[in-house]
């Protein structure tokens, strides 16, 4: 970011009003803060390699199951669901290889594991399309996960190629393409899937029959390979220590690293977690991922559920449908409301302001079932057109509710950015805060599943007892979010975040 100083004597001109509590003798530096390029090729490298890792994690979920039977792991074909969770395995690993990965970065440097990563990432889909056992599938599956543990470092070099001035574009457009590669990955999964059937006249040969799902995992590792390959031309290092000196041209083309700014070796972890914000972040960031995980889960049971145990009795269509109007919602949101946004608000306060819905949107849903029960027929099934209006219209109102509280995502990299000591832990502080979003992505499923289902069982708060739950640890969340804003939390001395300049 450049800035431009000059200092001039505050008189009775124009400036004076704004200026009361100044003498008029004073001498009075006025920084004028100018907006950065927005850094379009780095960007592209970015967005290219967010969509790897969901692309390469969600490929296998249309043909897993038949996968499982096809390796001839169990007999019993309603046994098949408890070997296909082997998809967990990747999460898991990813989980405990996040901070590993973050600080090493923060040692040798961003672009060279950033690199491995992916390269590694590549290789791992290989092997699992080649498989021909559950236990080279379930390897391949932990190692894929291990490379993908490297998630936390495209933020970090996002906030590292950004300021304040360009960051409020940036964002939106990186945040977008991780459900571009979450929806990706199925289609390509289950459209090429055992193709020497479905395709004969193009793959009906002795390998592709041999290896019926080693056509979806090649593609996307041709898809990731090119990622590496685009990235090892294009991507340039962003971390500026003493074993990789930027030229000042290059640190001001970036503009984030101010030339007087000294950078350290990384804080330990413990001293990360020392810092209140950055602490709370932390945690509020772990309720946000359990709290938008659940509502993710909650929601298509709760569509599924019939009208009469508390649900909406959807079809496969209908719930569909509402997934595809929340798809559009976060889209919409992303690209044309978030800029603004962040331009406009303080980032602290549409944090807290994101995280205070989650207790809203779920205290909403069962809403949803009264409005279904007065004018749902029981001899016919069906509810009258007045109420299905008014249960769509009630459905877009809830989700729009939680994509905005999802916009939390994208503000917390801000947060990351601007409560970081230096710019050396950057790498480090983005791990943490990833870890603690993936811990409870890994369990939040399971969770609220078992707690959704026995609750209808057991008729606990009349079928509505996770409601009370879910809004009691949103609320959580919002209470540790409110610990980021506050006021006589000082912030981080040397923060590598830019609103202290641009102040």
């Amino acid at each position: 970011m450049t800035l431009l100083a000059c200092s001039r004597k505050v008189g009775n001109g124009e400036c004076a009003p704004l200026l009361s509590d100044v003498n008029d003798d004073d001498e009075v530096s006025i920084v004028q803060v100018v907006e950065t390029p927005l850094p379009k090729l780095q960007l592209s490298v970015l967005c290219a390699l967010r969509m790897l890792d969901p692309m390469n994690f969600s490929q296998i979920f249309p043909y897993v199951n038949q996968f499982m039977y096809d390796l001839h792991v169990t007999k019993d074909p309603s046994k098949v669901g408890f070997y296909s969770g082997l998809e967990s395995v990747f999460a898991i690993c990813q989980l405990f290889a996040i901070y590993p990965w973050g600080a090493l970065s923060d040692r040798i440097g961003r672009r060279p594991v950033i690199l491995v990563a992916t390269a590694g990432l590549a290789i791992a889909s290989i092997s699992f399309g080649l498989s021909r056992t559950f236990y080279h599938a379930l390897f391949s599956r932990a190692l894929a996960g291990t490379f993908s543990g490297n998630v936390a470092l495209l933020p970090s070099v996002l906030c590292e190629i950004t300021d304040s001035s360009n960051q409020a574009l940036a964002l939106p457009i990186f945040g977008l393409w991780w459900p571009i590669g979450a929806i990706i990955g199925p289609l390509i999964g289950g459209t090429f899937s055992n193709p020497a059937t479905r395709f004969p006249q193009y793959f009906d040969t002795h390998f592709f029959r041999r290896y019926p799902y080693s056509l979806p995992s090649f593609i996307v590792s041709s898809l990731t390979l090119s990622g590496t390959l685009y990235a090892y031309i294009f991507l340039k290092e962003t971390l500026w220590t003493s074993r990789n000196v930027v030229s000042k041209r290059d640190v001001t083309s970036y503009g984030t690293m101010d030339e007087q700014r000294h950078i350290s070796y990384p804080n330990p972890r413990k001293s990360l977690l020392s810092l209140p914000r950055l602490r709370a972040l932390c945690l509020s960031c772990c309720v946000l991922s359990f709290s938008s995980t659940a509502f993710d889960v909650i929601f298509t049971l709760f569509c599924y559920t019939p009208i009469h145990e508390g649900g909406l009795a959807f079809s496969v269509s209908e719930i569909g449908y509402a997934l595809a109007t929340a798809g559009m919602i976060a889209a919409a949101l992303q690209v044309v409301i978030m800029p603004t946004i962040l331009r406009r608000f303080d980032t602290e306060k549409v944090y807290h302001f994101c995280m205070r819905l989650w207790p809203l949107t779920f205290a909403f849903l069962p809403i949803l079932n009264i409005i279904a029960r007065g004018g749902f027929d029981d001899e016919t099934g069906t509810m009258s057109q007045r109420t299905l209006t008014l249960v769509w219209i009630g459905i877009g109102v809830i989700l729009s509710i939680a994509r905005v509280g999802c916009l939390a995502y994208c503000v917390n990299t801000l947060l990351i950015k601007q409560y970081t000591p230096n710019v050396s832990a950057l790498g480090s502080a983005n791990a943490l805060v990833q870890f603690s979003i993936c811990l409870s992505r890994a369990f939040s499923p399971a969770i609220v599943s078992f707690v959704f289902t026995r609750s209808q069982k057991w008729r606990v708060l009349g079928g509505y007892g996770w409601v009370l739950l879910l809004v009691l640890v949103s609320a959580g969340g919002n209470i540790m979010s409110s610990v980021v804003g506050r006021e006589e939390v000082a912030p981080v001395e040397g923060g590598c975040g830019a609103r202290d300049i641009a102040a």
